[in-house]
């Protein structure tokens, strides 16, 4: 397919392919292939959520260094989820590119939320395990501390705890009525996060929570 969309995808996940097939072979369905030939990223799936998994638990690992095993496990479960992968994809706005052969309402919730973890496996296999995690750290839907129930709370009252003004939240709806999706920014210390959901609210304390991430990270 001449009119593959590399830049457009490359520039969503921050990360430019030597190797272009790889990037292809992440996106494309086993309807596709079936249908076209070429590799299905069915392989690629399987190795990235391996990868998925291992970079999770060693940043959980380094950020809950009381926490035992079976708490660590539940957590790691809710982070890597279907839902939070799929939220994750929404975020990136990468479903469209998908290739598959019939109609793509036919392609339910796990078939998306698994394209993050094609991406996971196509980085990994492109630029290494560092290239990767930097994927997954950036835009897995990763919260700084298993307590945060309210990111956005947490958030301000850490920028408060640095004496500065709360964080900013900018939101927009998108999609129909009776399925919207709804895109939301948030800014503080000239740094900005993004988050999507099915609510406002969860759309904001998505990205409270990454934003929360990246300062604390930073710091």
């Amino acid at each position: 397919m001449n009119g593959f969309p590399y830049t457009d995808i490359e520039k969503k996940i921050g990360y430019i392919f030597r190797d272009k097939s790889l990037l292809k072979e992440a996106f494309t369905h086993s309807t596709y292939a079936n249908a076209h030939g070429g590799k299905d990223n069915e392989r690629m799936e399987y190795l990235g959520d391996a990868v998925l998994q291992l970079v999770v638990t060693e940043w959980q690992y380094a950020r809950d260094t009381q926490a035992s095993e079976g708490v660590l496990t539940r957590e790691r479960q809710k982070l890597v989820c279907q839902s939070a992968l799929d939220s994750a994809v929404d975020a990136l706005d990468v479903r469209k590119y998908l290739l598959v052969s019939g109609s793509k309402a036919n392609i339910g919730q796990k078939t998306t939320s698994s394209l993050f973890e094609t991406i996971v496996g196509a980085i990994y296999l492109d630029g290494g395990y560092a290239k990767a995690q930097k994927f997954i750290l950036a835009h897995g839907n990763l919260t700084l501390k298993k307590e945060l129930d309210n990111p956005k709370g947490a958030l301000q009252e850490f920028l408060q705890g640095m004496g500065e003004t709360p964080p900013k939240y900018r939101s927009e709806k998108t999609g129909k009525d009776n399925a919207p999706l709804f895109h939301c920014t948030v800014s503080a210390l000239g740094a900005e996060a993004r988050g999507e959901g099915r609510s406002k609210k969860e759309a904001e304390q998505t990205a409270a929570a990454r934003l929360l991430w990246e300062l604390s990270h930073k710091n």
